[in-house]
């Protein structure tokens, strides 16, 4: 039953959300994607050259591998992870103009909790998200191809359509539409004359079908998306989960008109997984609007809710509960996706650091190998 109480939050935060979408007009107006485009520092790579250039201070090293990707605070944050490896972060908007200014909102949200705005924005023109109608074998590709320079596997976070597309990256990475997929240089925004790239950490040729990001999340996924026809080959597959991710978190929206999230559904808009990917699912409460839950960037500024989300650890309930001495718009939303951020930054930086040193044992091995043999007598 529907109280009043619950009608005026309701009304309360349509309010705040419409405040929000006219202060995102201005943030779009201040941030021109193209004003920071950057096709330098990225080049062809060699093998082992990821590594050899991965030039950081050993007790820089020694911090990153002593972090609990569980438990992340703000200090850790900016004193250690943000000064280290940082994976690319894919962010693909719904499909209504013009709601990429509502995902930009999210990127200054990452921005301002720590994380390093380069990671977030496209090389070739600035942009912060990317559209649910482009190919999802160009964003495969590009996946592939920052991992090969990068040293680090992206992550994907996509809004409605946009959720629908991060998944359907997930599966064109499983290779379930194409055997092969082209690397896509993301700096150049261009195909390369390639299917396989250099792994950063073991220096083996893999093909683009096969890798993996880190972390993927879908809110708002599916419903009516279901009637354009660039999605209907996701009828089947959108709440099977594929092996191309190690964490993926569904978010559905309780009575979400537009995903089509009742409480009749539920068990139909579960996401599940379809082999050994790690599948968590996340009811956000009826107050959530599923067009405006990624505007978050008053959040980072907020002391209180800041603390607040980076002190959050996702429970075992269905509806996870805010303090009511914390508030702010979609803050539960953006604090379960930036604890996931931050635990698959630290894993994929401590990764990448034990490559680096298990690459350099091997080669003072190698080189003591050598000297040895070289002082050895000669035979008889």
């Amino acid at each position: 039953m529907t109280t009043d109480h619950d009608a005026g939050s309701r009304t309360r935060a349509i309010r705040g959300m419409l405040a929000a979408c006219a202060a995102l007009s201005v943030l779009g107006c201040a941030t021109n994607p193209g004003a920071t485009s950057d096709r330098t520092g990225y080049h062809a790579v060699e093998r082992g050259k990821v590594l050899r250039s991965l030039n950081l201070d050993p007790a820089l090293e020694d911090r990153l591998l002593a972090l609990d990707p569980d438990h992340i605070s703000d200090y850790d944050v900016r004193s250690t992870l943000a000064a280290g490896p940082a994976p690319r972060i894919i962010l693909v908007h719904a499909s209504i103009y013009p709601v990429y200014l509502i995902m930009s909102s999210f990127a200054t949200f990452l921005e301002g909790m720590g994380y390093p705005g380069e990671k977030l924005r496209d090389p070739a023109d600035g942009a912060y998200s990317q559209s649910p109608y482009g190919s999802s074998e160009r964003l495969a590709g590009e996946i592939a191809w920052y991992y090969e320079h990068d040293g680090v596997r992206p992550m994907i976070v996509g809004h409605s359509q946009g959720g629908m597309q991060a998944i359907k990256v997930l599966y064109t990475l499983a290779g379930a539409f194409e055997p092969k997929v082209a690397v896509w240089n993301a700096a150049t925004d261009a195909a390369e004359n390639r299917y396989t790239i250099v792994d950063p950490l073991d220096g083996s040729k893999r093909p683009v079908v096969g890798l993996s990001v880190t972390y993927a999340t879908a809110v708002g996924a599916g419903g009516a998306a279901f009637m354009l026809p660039n999605q209907w080959d996701m009828l089947l597959r959108l709440r099977t989960i594929p092996d191309t991710v190690d964490d993926f978190t569904g978010f559905a929206i309780q009575g979400d008109m537009i995903a089509w999230t009742f409480p009749a559904t539920t068990g139909v808009s579960q996401y599940r997984r379809g082999g050994a990917a790690a599948v968590r699912n996340v009811v956000l409460p009826v107050t959530y609007n599923h067009i405006t839950v990624p505007i978050t960037h008053a959040l980072a500024a907020d002391p209180k809710a800041r603390a607040w989300i980076n002190a959050y650890v996702p429970g075992t309930d269905e509806e996870p509960k805010v303090p009511s001495d914390v508030r702010g718009l979609n803050i539960l939303w953006a604090a379960d996706v930036w604890f996931s951020i931050k635990k698959h930054w630290c894993l994929e930086a401590q990764a990448l650091v034990r490559a680096k040193r298990a690459a350099l044992a091997n080669d003072h091995e190698l080189a003591g190998s050598q000297v040895s043999t070289r002082r050895l007598p000669p035979p008889d």
